[in-house]
């Protein structure tokens, strides 16, 4: 009786999620169909060609929950205000010995957006949301630039070995950039083979992130891993995703690096919620992840709002490679403002030629350009958001929501840039942290802790064949 009540239950499950799938693609080509003129003039501008039919949207598809798993999306409705409510809750009711320290990790490019909406400078707004996260009962608020630091210094290394060895690996090169999860889950579930030997092993800044918290900072705490509840405040929803991933899970501890995240849009809602004003809140200074031997202070990494993997593996390959210093890097627009170029001449020679590519349709044209051979990059810069992580919907989608706020955007670009500049080859903290925590930069805990692998999933999720990507 109960195996014939749970195959009619999963019956019940597949028809809701046939269903499900089919209405959101009524509605996705409806939607697609009433923008019909002007998909298809973006589409002749973008691809050279006149489309066949209206477009699925990258951003779209990857904001629906159509094609989670029952277990993905149990895991994705864990990543909440309440569950994060509900762990302040039962450190009130339980033994201290079973508590949760909550950590949270604060995205740099989160921190324009409450600039903006706080009215103040971006240093004032990281005091403002350290201050408001710890009257929630946070315990430790940190910045993740130390962690993208890791991220920008381990692709830059692994840009080098796949340029030595492009002549005896046809996966070397191109080399794609691994930070954005909207970009890694279409490329793991649609595109497959043709492109993740291609992606960057180096985890995103967020994971890295992970890693510091719930391995280096809880052994420095004399914690367990599972003891601590980290919070990532991020840009983007994708990041929920990229949290539940299998190997970012100590599954014998039942803890994840990550355990929520929470958009930045969340976290100004709840402020809403709570009737909290500016005015109200203290400012807290950050707090170092070295402790006082650590740098607090705010800075960023050069680039455009996404952490500038591109201009930071440039200027390295240049000097590296070619022995040439590269100060100051000129884009090349080509098609808009999210396809564009950067290229490295020597007596008229190309030497190195990369591409920053945001938003779905110019990732569509990579894609074609993948299939016949005629990708003349050596490294991509792939970003799901139109306009770079700054754009995150998260964070920028106007308050009717649906579309993009291109005020609120400018503002926080202007907002970000008011940081200075600090390259993470002369940080300190990370060369403190190679040694201390990862045994030296070529160990294998570095190998261990700082890379992760990506898989063909296209097998499992099949793409539906009326989608044209």
């Amino acid at each position: 009786m109960l195996q014939v009540t749970a195959r009619k239950m999963s019956e019940v499950n597949v028809a809701k999620k046939k269903e499900k799938c089919e209405n959101c693609t009524k509605q996705c080509n409806k939607k697609q169909s009433d923008e019909g003129a002007n998909a298809q003039q973006e589409g002749e501008e973008v691809n050279g060609q006149v489309s066949e039919g209206p477009q699925v949207l990258l951003s779209a598809c990857l904001s629906c929950d159509g094609c989670l798993s029952e277990e993905e999306s149990l895991k994705i409705s864990q990543q909440s205000l309440e569950e994060v409510e509900r762990v302040l809750e039962n450190n009130k009711k339980c033994d201290v010995s079973k508590h949760k320290v909550l950590v949270a990790s604060v995205c740099p490019q989160s921190l324009p957006f409450f600039a903006v909406k706080f009215g103040v400078d971006i240093s004032d707004s990281a005091l403002k949301l350290c201050g408001f996260l710890k009257s929630l009962g946070v315990q430790y608020v940190f910045d993740t630039t130390l962690a993208a630091g890791f991220s920008i210094l381990e692709s830059q290394k692994e840009f080098i070995q796949r340029y030595r060895r492009r002549h005896h690996d046809s996966h070397a090169l191109p080399m794609f950039t691994s930070s954005c999860p909207g970009w890694i889950r279409y490329s793991e579930r649609v595109l497959g083979s043709l492109v993740t030997p291609h992606i960057c092993t180096a985890r995103s800044p967020q994971q890295i992130m992970g890693c510091l918290v719930k391995d280096y900072f809880s052994k420095q705490q004399k914690l367990s891993p599972d003891q601590l509840y980290h919070v990532v405040v991020a840009p983007c929803f994708d990041k929920k995703l990229e949290a539940v991933r299998e190997e970012f899970c100590n599954s014998l501890l039942d803890s994840r690096d990550v355990d929520c995240v929470l958009t930045s849009g969340e976290i100004y809602h709840l402020m809403e919620q709570k009737k909290v004003s500016v005015e109200d809140l203290d400012s807290v200074p950050l707090d170092p992840v070295l402790g006082e031997a650590g740098e607090a202070a705010l800075v960023r990494h050069e680039g455009r709002g996404s952490e500038g993997f591109l201009e930071h593996v440039f200027k390295h390959a240049a000097k590296e490679l070619f022995g040439l210093e590269v100060h100051e890097i000129t884009y090349k627009t080509l098609r808009n403002r999210d396809f564009q170029e950067v290229t490295l001449e020597r007596d008229g020679e190309t030497l190195l030629q990369f591409a920053a590519i945001y938003g779905f349709r110019n990732i569509q044209t990579l894609v074609h350009r993948m299939r016949k051979g005629r990708v003349p990059y050596q490294l991509v810069e792939v970003l799901s958001c139109p306009g770079g992580c700054l754009s995150g919907r998260g964070q920028a989608e106007s308050e009717a929501g649906g579309r993009v706020d291109k005020a609120l955007v400018q503002q926080m670009e202007d907002s970000y840039s008011s940081l200075p500049v600090r390259l993470p080859e002369v940080n300190p903290a990370l060369q403190t942290l190679y040694q201390d925590w990862l045994q030296g930069h070529d160990s294998p805990q570095a190998s261990m802790l700082l890379h992760t692998q990506y898989r063909n999933q296209g097998q499992v999720h099949a793409q539906p064949p009326h989608m044209q990507w």
